[in-house]
């Protein structure tokens, strides 16, 4: 190869790594500003932030049609969160473990619990199996279907993983335990529960108080029912 060609193909490979650059730090610009908007509930004006994230960066534009998807979630879009999140899924070859649980919970609240199942075992797949969350959300699936000892296992393996889902995994794992006979074991769960930092179960305290109940009197299996398992680890009423 001659000089001139040379260095004709220097220029040009030189060219080629500056716009990929370029158009990789305006993805992370548009995905910041896009971020400031959404914090600041502005989610239509955040979607045009992400959307302008090309194609060509496929780090940053998996992150892009993910985050649209949170915004039309917030938005109560649902059915289009989900088709973003399929999409973030589906571009990041199912390495994606955020966008799969978010898949999983839209996908719940639809009433979609098997496709909900699924997401939520591809969330756990992509984090070989260290998703608290998403162990949490399944063993909700499981404890409606009335399959206690699955759904107690699954609470269990939650309670390894750290977060925010810690309290609520403590409690429904008492119920569980409770509803199989397990009161002692399930008193232990409900102190658990409220011993997490920030834990403010009503749930929990409900089902203390009831679980200290049988144990003093004699087991009356009637009031199980009354037992209140935690959808999510927020607390709530």
């Amino acid at each position: 190869m001659s000089f001139q060609k040379f260095a004709t193909a220097s220029v040009l490979v030189l060219f080629l790594l500056l716009s990929v650059n370029a158009q990789a730090s305006d993805a992370r610009l548009f995905i910041k500003l896009g971020n400031k908007l959404f914090a600041n509930q502005q989610y239509e004006l955040a979607i045009k932030e992400y959307l302008r994230v090309s194609p060509n960066n496929s780090e940053e534009y998996a992150r892009a049609v993910y985050n649209i998807g949170v915004c039309y979630y917030e938005l109560w879009r649902t059915d289009d969160a989900i088709e973003y999140y399929h999409r973030a899924v589906e571009l990041k070859r199912g390495r994606y473990p955020a966008a799969s649980f978010a898949l999983g919970v839209a996908l719940d609240e639809e009433n979609r619990f098997a496709e909900a199942r699924v997401a939520y075992k591809q969330a756990l797949k992509a984090s070989t199996g260290k998703h608290g969350p998403a162990l949490f959300r399944l063993g909700l699936l499981f404890a409606n279907e009335g399959k206690r000892e699955e759904a107690a296992k699954l609470f269990r393996k939650a309670l390894e993983q750290p977060g925010q889902h810690l309290a609520s995994s403590h409690n429904n794992l008492g119920v569980m335990l409770a509803q199989m006979g397990q009161l002692n074991a399930a008193e232990t769960e409900f102190v658990r529960a409220l011993g997490e930092p920030g834990a403010e179960l009503q749930e929990a305290t409900h089902n203390l108080k009831l679980c200290r109940s049988l144990l003093a009197t004699a087991n009356h299996l009637s009031d199980m029912d009354e037992l209140r398992v935690s959808m999510n680890w927020h607390g709530g009423n």
